[in-house]
């Protein structure tokens, strides 16, 4: 039977595990990015099953290793049948699940999204301590560390960057995908306070004339408003050499991963600056 959790809803403070399992022997994430945080951290033999949604490589880091292991589909019914010693949830999973599971008595963790690399660095922690993972976390957070200890150590020229994801300019202010920008070095136009008041459209973007898009892996092959700006002719002329790809399965969920998107960022664009482009006509009042 599994271990009785309580006071689930208040965080990892509140893990009161029974004397008789100290820690949780199988886990079950129906959660995209508790999936990744438990594919980093635990071997395969301890991972009862993930989401499936952790074997699409465009929203998931860990798509290879998830591979590996079962997936479910987020249900009580499949929590029911393989009895997890510790279920990880997201913080806005199916609340009729999470209720269920809970009144089961089933011990059930939370995890929220990450929108910076502290959040990343609190969020690992979190589940790490939950799954007896602790020196596992430290090591990925250290590597981490590192590799944003390096990148802003030599900062390089300040690209003016727009994230053009079919959706205008993805990368809101607070996000991971802009602490990812930040973390590279790239000025996120996102983040200028007259960009945002116009609508997300090619006019905006021209009116912002940043030196490089990002943008995502795409997703929209089907006819429809993100992809018609994602393939508008106009965009195309003048950044169509000037987009750099930044796999949005990097930001989607913040893992300690996401810094390894920032050194990639990094490096497009100091190619960028050895293969100087001509100058955008309408640029000269904001480009670098």
């Amino acid at each position: 039977m599994p271990v009785i959790l309580a006071a689930v809803s208040c965080g990892l403070a509140c893990l009161q595990f029974a004397p008789a399992q100290a820690r949780p022997l199988r886990v079950m994430s129906i959660n995209l990015c508790g999936d990744q945080l438990v594919l980093a951290l635990l071997p395969r033999s301890q991972i009862t099953s993930v989401t499936w949604l952790s074997r699409d490589p465009s929203e998931s880091v860990m798509a290879t290793a998830a591979a590996q292991v079962p997936v479910n589909h987020g249900s009580a019914e499949e929590v029911l049948r393989d009895h997890p010693d510790l279920v990880i949830a997201g913080a806005y999973a199916d609340m009729a699940t999470q209720a269920l599971l809970k009144k089961l008595h089933y011990p059930l963790l939370e995890v929220t999204g990450a929108d910076s690399f502290d959040d990343v660095r609190r969020e690992t922690r979190k589940v790490a301590a939950a799954i007896g993972a602790n020196a596992r976390a430290e090591t990925l957070i250290a590597r981490m560390d590192a590799k944003l200890a390096q990148l802003s150590t030599s900062p390089g020229t300040p690209f003016r960057v727009a994230a053009w994801d079919g959706a205008g300019f993805s990368a809101r202010p607070g996000s991971m995908y802009d602490a990812v920008l930040r973390a590279a070095g790239a000025r996120n136009v996102a983040d200028e306070k007259d960009v945002l008041k116009g609508a997300p459209d090619v006019e905006t973007l021209l009116a912002t004339a940043p030196d490089l898009l990002v943008e995502g892996e795409p997703q929209f092959e089907r006819p429809g408003r993100r992809t018609d700006l994602l393939n508008n002719p106009t965009i195309r002329r003048f950044w169509g050499q000037r987009t750099v790809i930044v796999p949005q399965s990097s930001y989607l969920c913040g893992t300690p991963f996401s810094a390894d998107a920032a050194v990639q960022l990094r490096r497009e664009m100091q190619d960028d600056l050895r293969h100087p482009k001509t100058p955008l006509p309408f640029a000269s009042a904001r480009g670098r």
